[in-house]
């Protein structure tokens, strides 16, 4: 399988390289071809030169070809699945709902497009009418990370398409498999030439076009923090372009002494270890009040030691591998780094292969690396507090803020958290890492800038707010 970079219409090929599978490293996944600085620039003039004709395009023929798009995505669910959890490592299971989110994506902003677009408001002079119109960004470029190949993309792509703006995809070099077969599913639908574009390359080559060309309007990222800033820094400098950053997190997941133990597990279990840690909604911290820490930790452990680590396409395996070898030794150095800093390892931390086991830390403080910083992997550590104070105190003291949990029983502890917590996700009983299409994504700090993504939300970002007054 070859997968080639799309620019106005027209496949371009470029330097090859392998797409490997994180389980089996001897499994070629596929080849891509790789964008030089040229490519992105034809990319980018392509988008440039499609954008005010696409921003015309009947909204009919829009919600068809957005439909088109998730329609074939879906009939395509178990093919798709397959091919994402080969090259990225995710469970077969977890691979089919990402799958059916992103076609579910595209469908939900086709019939996003019949929504009011605008406000009609009462002006204060006499025979003026005014109303508030949005008009589209423009051309957007979109660098998306490896964790959700097919979702973030989606999330990304469809609102910009739907409200009359053109796109450049940059997608993460170890998931280019998945990022080249939507290519090859929206140039199938019919869209005009020039109006969706894939480019795969490096940041410093094909990311810094997007950043630095005077003909893209916005960039919306999805990846680390340092890197966000980079992305921040460079739009600014070149055009004061509209950025949107959605960043890492170091989400706390709160226990009481009142909570259900077994739903306590659960959510920590879920929100610490699943898609292998891989996720910047994961439950890296757990905050958990004295009184239920010893019974909580140790079911936790039993339950964590537990977790069946495997080939994702085996539907025995709960937990997948790291994606790279890279981001292996980025997590084996933050377990060293615990250690050292004095926490305890209760389990796991080892690995074969790619393939870790969970690692859960106690006796951790806040002030420890392995509590703030992003690790992106199954670290997880538990932090003691003596109530629900400490435990806010705790769970707010962090750079970051996307999305925080709590687990009680205690309806008025759960309505204070709502209020107290310094996120954008808050979820009680819940696992921390839950989210849904149809509504706003994002966090403080030093998780995001800009508007949020998803649902209607969207628009806030790929469209610019143009205010008419008439008179008469």
């Amino acid at each position: 399988m070859l997968h080639l970079n799309l620019v106005g219409g027209e496949w371009v090929d470029g330097e090859r390289r392998q797409n490997l599978n994180p389980a089996r490293p001897d499994d070629v996944v596929s080849e891509y071809a790789t964008a030089d600085a040229s490519t992105a620039k034809a990319a980018v003039a392509a988008a440039r030169a499609a954008q005010p004709g696409w921003a015309r395009h009947p909204v009919a023929a829009r919600m068809e070809l957005l439909d088109r798009v998730g329609t074939t995505i879906l009939s395509r669910v178990d093919e798709l699945a397959e091919l994402l959890a080969r090259e990225e490592g995710k469970l077969l299971a977890e691979a089919r709902g990402e799958v059916t989110r992103a076609g579910q994506t595209f469908r939900y902003y086709a019939h996003q497009l019949l929504q009011p677009q605008g406000e009609v408001y009462a002006s204060t002079r006499p025979d003026v009418h005014a109303e508030v119109r949005r008009r589209p960004l423009g051309v957007v470029g979109v660098i998306t990370p490896w964790n959700y190949p097919l979702a973030i993309p989606a999330w990304k792509v469809a609102p910009a398409l739907a409200y009359g703006n053109t796109v450049v995809l940059k997608p993460a070099e170890l998931v280019t498999a998945s990022a080249g077969e939507l290519a090859r599913i929206i140039a199938d639908a019919g869209f005009p030439p020039g109006v969706f574009n894939l480019v795969i390359g490096s940041g410093r080559v094909v990311g810094e076009e997007l950043l630095t060309s005077s003909d893209v309007d916005g960039v919306s990222f999805t990846g680390g923090t340092g890197t966000g800033m980079h992305v921040a820094q460079r739009c600014i400098a070149h055009g004061n372009k509209r950025f949107q950053l959605e960043m890492g997190g170091k989400n706390p997941l709160v226990v009481l002494d009142d909570a259900d133990l077994d739903v306590a597990v659960r959510c920590a279990l879920d929100g610490s270890f699943f898609s292998t840690g891989q996720r910047c909604t994961a439950s890296s911290r757990l905050v958990v009040q004295r009184g239920i820490h010893d019974r909580f930790v140790a079911a936790l452990a039993q339950r964590a030691a537990a977790l069946r680590v495997g080939d994702p396409l085996d539907p025995a395996s709960q937990l997948g591998p790291v994606v790279s070898a890279a981001q292996l030794d980025q997590n084996l150095g933050y377990v060293a780094v615990g250690k050292a800093e004095g926490a305890s390892l209760v389990t796991g931390g080892d690995h074969s292969g790619q393939f870790m086991r969970p690692a859960l830390f106690t006796g951790a403080r806040n002030d420890m690396r392995i509590a703030r910083e992003e690790i992106f992997g199954p670290v997880s550590a538990v932090i003691e507090v003596d109530d629900y104070d400490e435990a806010l105190a705790v769970a707010n003291d962090t750079r970051y803020g996307l999305s925080a949990g709590i687990v009680t029983t205690s309806l008025s502890a759960a309505e204070r958290f709502k209020r107290d917590a310094r996120a954008g996700i808050v979820s009680v009983n819940l696992p921390t890492a839950g989210t849904e299409l149809h509504l706003p994504f994002g966090g403080t700090g030093e998780s995001n800038h800009g508007p949020r993504e998803q649902g209607g939300y969207a628009r806030d970002f790929y469209t610019v707010l143009v205010t008419c007054y008439t008179g008469w």
